[in-house]
């Protein structure tokens, strides 16, 4: 029997979310038609938004976000003649969230964008992907190359990059310690719910720019991370990825394909979590690589600290 009090807390939860889905109170998603709603896969239930008419473009949000990630570029790209889908990845905001921790597996995920596009009405999309939706649409390039036209990457090594830097000691092992963490069980999920949201708030509020997280901004992804079974999906992608990495490291490593798409790398120097040497994918993986695009005074959140600037390069990327 759940207690009254988890009852109380589970219907405020939800009835945040409903401002976080009509209620815009930036003036740029305020003026743009902004359409939400769930779109039936295979595998997931996945909720949406989406604004503009014209070639597609998916905008995959990383950890620990939702579609809301993106809401500085949306209005810009949809101004520009694209349509933007911009969806809550499986596990996050209003999207299902199932409990086995396979089903959180980057394979799994990449299918879900693929699925996506197809269930909107396209057979290619543009995708731009942030930190983990950075790593999907990555999975997605090699997996479903007929599905990914242009790829737009943001702050999220290649894989290949990511598994030598993390199989070897050095700076990238260390900085990647939450990652063996989150393995553990039921203690992450506690610890992230610890001092209102403290672990996951701490990057937004110290390593982004001042004022690029607003209060209003951080009481939408408190209302996000409240969702029930939120948190212990957003750690999954952590332990699912981990997990196969363990037990299929040759079925992992042969998936590695070449990325044939015209390719965008885009990367925030100050990030702390990531080195600004895992940036440039190697061109034997990528041999389609357009530009590495550096920006020195952006951080992780790359797309919150330099707002017009990255839109400006996804605009004249995904439009050439």
């Amino acid at each position: 029997m759940i207690p009254r009090s988890s009852k109380i807390c589970e219907r405020r939860a939800a009835e945040l979310t409903l401002d976080i889905r009509y209620s815009y109170p930036m003036a740029a998603l305020a003026d743009i038609d902004l359409r939400d709603g769930y779109a039936d896969l295979s595998g997931a239930r996945i909720h949406y938004v989406e604004a503009g008419d014209g070639p597609m473009v998916v905008l995959l949000h990383g950890f620990p976000e939702f579609w809301y990630s993106w809401r500085r570029q949306i209005p810009a790209l949809a101004r520009a003649g694209l349509r933007v889908i911009a969806p809550d990845m499986r596990g996050y905001n209003l999207s299902s969230k199932p409990r086995d921790v396979s089903l959180y597996e980057p394979r799994r995920l990449a299918h879900d964008l693929r699925e996506l596009i197809a269930e909107r009405g396209a057979t290619r999309a543009f995708v731009a992907g942030h930190d983990w939706g950075g790593a999907v649409a990555w999975i997605a390039a090699m997996a479903h190359p007929e599905a990914v036209e242009r790829l737009a990457i943001l702050n999220v090594p290649h894989p290949r990059r990511m598994l030598e830097a993390l199989s070897r000691p050095g700076k990238q092992l260390a900085r990647s310690w939450y990652m063996f963490f989150f393995q553990l069980p039921w203690l992450p999920e506690e610890t992230v719910r610890a001092g209102d949201w403290w672990f996951f708030r701490y990057g937004f509020e110290r390593d982004a720019r001042p004022g690029a997280f607003t209060p209003d901004d951080l009481a939408r992804y408190r209302a996000a991370w409240s969702q029930p079974g939120a948190a212990t999906a957003t750690i999954n992608y952590y332990r699912a990825s981990l997990r196969r990495q363990a037990a299929h490291r040759a079925d992992a490593d042969a998936e590695l394909r070449r990325v044939q798409a015209p390719t965008l790398v885009i990367w925030g120097e100050r990030d702390r979590h990531l080195g600004a040497e895992l940036a440039e994918p190697d061109r034997a993986d990528v041999p389609n690589l357009q530009r590495v695009v550096r920006l020195p005074d952006a951080s992780h959140w790359v797309q919150h600290d330099e707002p017009e600037r990255v839109s400006a390069l996804l605009i004249d990327f995904f439009k050439r």
